[in-house]
């Protein structure tokens, strides 16, 4: 597998992953992709222990169908995990606009920050668990 040139950030916060991309992926494309960033994710994400992953994109101005595949498959590998959730962060009002018309914002939980996120996913994992 090719390892992007800058990794993406992982780390846990309250139980959850969280997946961050700093300001080398202002413009996510089939280039970026290509380079391994899509098999990076997607192999964080199966890392994820528990099954909770916030993907952070507040560095990120524009991205295309290819990393929206990525994301799709990234959002089905969580979902077939007992309480696996999958949630996106900082959004611009671009890459927000282009999930919206896709209508991709109606399948994936956004959030405007970071700690909503977490707060969110940590809340859903306490609710689900017994007793």
């Amino acid at each position: 597998m090719p390892v992007p040139a800058v990794a993406p950030e992982r780390f846990v916060e309250r139980g959850v992953t969280v997946i961050s991309l700093g300001p080398a992926y202002q413009i996510v494309d089939e280039h970026l992709l290509d380079g391994g960033l899509g098999e990076a994710l997607i192999e964080l994400a199966e890392e994820a222990d528990p099954p909770l992953v916030v993907l952070d994109l507040s560095h990120t101005q524009f991205f295309g169908s290819s990393f929206i595949e990525v994301l799709f498959r990234l959002w089905t590998k969580l979902q077939a995990r007992p309480g696996g959730a999958f949630g996106i962060c900082g959004l611009t009002l671009h890459c927000q606009d282009v999930l919206k018309i896709t209508h991709l914002d109606t399948l994936w939980r956004l959030f405007p920050n970071r700690a909503e996120a977490v707060r969110s996913l940590t809340g859903e994992r306490t609710s689900a668990l017994p007793g």
